[in-house]
């Protein structure tokens, strides 16, 4: 199945981060909450695996289709 990179999909702003590398993580599991237009959005994993990378922080602005967490 490979590495699968979870995208922002929206630009926004990272409210909290619930993951570190190395979490095993299941598909619906929620990664992180990016705030965009005064709104709350979870962003969940698509698919069951572990993080090998989370690629941003608390308090980052993404943009639309920015690389936000990596699983593998």
């Amino acid at each position: 199945s490979g590495e699968h990179v979870v995208k922002a999909p929206m630009a926004g702003l990272i409210i909290h981060v619930d993951v570190a590398e190395g979490n095993r993580v299941s598909a619906g599991q929620r990664l992180l909450v990016l705030e965009a237009m005064k709104m709350e959005n979870d962003i969940l994993a698509d698919k069951d695996g572990v993080i090998k990378e989370v690629h941003v922080k608390k308090g980052d602005n993404v943009e639309l289709g920015q690389a936000l967490v990596t699983i593998v």
